[in-house]
């Protein structure tokens, strides 16, 4: 087998006649060294390498390569969060983004506002990050916990709670000083965490999973679970009765009966859906391939957006006339509702 000593060939500035060379190998493993050879040996026969679209993409304050994870507004300031420390915010209505980088670059999986109006974000390193001027500034407190961690949500009284698997609810109640975990002892992850008030409250997951409380969480009782062990990548509830959860397929399902009885709603894609907003009237739902859905009686229907092959993870109405949505390879964008 004849040794391919990439470095030297670029070193040297081979001619692209010689690239036949490469493939005449006499082995397999020699042909799949060529193969990741030929790219770097063509790029000798290219004209030199022009950055500046790089720079200009670097300069810019949303990115191609943004993993976009959540959002939220709090007061008048759009706060997103993503993957690698990113956060950006603005000002509503008009849309004017700041780029932060946390330095120890935590990846967010949600944020959220709290009742006071101050941020709370997860990271997938079991962390907690704290925000009380609309983004500016985060502090970090660690989260005690051996399990994942996939979602966050503020109680009514501004305590901190983060769920994740084998029914963990982790809960602080002293900003993140302290934290209290629980577990409910089912081999499922925790999806979702909806308070009604400040004692009732619904949990929903993996498996079909759900559970209530009717003393701020200190307490939960299982519920017959949603049938087919449906898993809701998403939830909404807009009373203790009345509720949807999403998933895989396109498939919604709702409740009028607090979880006893379900009925799946007519939508018009297959593509996952990954999570709702509501507003006072409203309904919305987010998905993959750029799916941004609406709620019309017992039916879902699609909001013309940009046709992008990328998921969207979350949305907020930002005025009164439009809802802002996030999501994969930096979408972040506008759709007129």
């Amino acid at each position: 087998m004849r040794a391919i000593n990439t470095t030297k060939l670029l070193q040297t500035g081979l001619q692209c006649k010689k690239l036949t060379d490469l493939v005449n190998l006499k082995n397999k493993s020699a042909a799949v060294l060529a193969t990741i050879a030929m790219p770097l040996v063509l790029t000798g026969c290219e004209a030199p390498l022009n950055l500046e679209g790089i720079e200009q993409e670097q300069n810019k304050s949303v990115r191609r390569t943004d993993q976009l994870q959540a959002l939220a507004v709090s007061k008048d300031v759009v706060t997103v969060v993503g993957s690698n420390g990113l956060v950006l915010t603005s000002t509503t209505p008009e849309l004017n983004w700041q780029r932060q980088e946390l330095e120890s670059k935590p990846n967010f999986v949600a944020v959220e506002t709290c009742p006071d109006n101050s941020l709370i974000a997860l990271s997938m390193e079991h962390q907690l990050w704290i925000s009380d001027d609309q983004g500016k500034h985060w502090r970090s407190s660690d989260i005690p916990t051996a399990e994942s961690l996939i979602s966050v949500t503020c109680g009514p009284d501004n305590s901190y709670w983060a769920m994740g698997s084998f029914s963990t609810l982790m809960s602080s109640h002293d900003k993140g000083t302290s934290w209290n975990e629980l577990s409910l002892n089912e081999d499922a992850t925790i999806s979702g965490l909806q308070f009604f008030d400040s004692d009732n409250a619904i949990a929903v997951g993996e498996f079909g999973f759900m559970a209530r409380s009717s003393d701020g969480g200190q307490n939960w009782t299982l519920q017959e679970p949603i049938p087919n062990e449906f898993f809701p990548l998403g939830s909404h509830f807009s009373n203790a009765s009345t509720g949807w959860v999403a998933g895989l397929g396109g498939t919604i399902l709702s409740t009028t009966d607090g979880g006893q009885t379900w009925q799946q709603q007519e939508t018009p894609t297959e593509s996952p859906i990954y999570n709702f907003y509501a507003n006072d009237t409203r309904l919305f739902a987010f998905g993959d391939h750029g799916t941004v859905l609406e709620k019309l009686d017992k039916k879902w229907v699609r909001i013309e957006a940009p046709k992008i092959p990328v998921y969207l993870r979350a949305g907020k109405q930002i005025d009164e006339n439009r809802l802002l949505v996030s999501g994969g390879w930096g979408a972040l964008f506008t759709v007129d509702i």
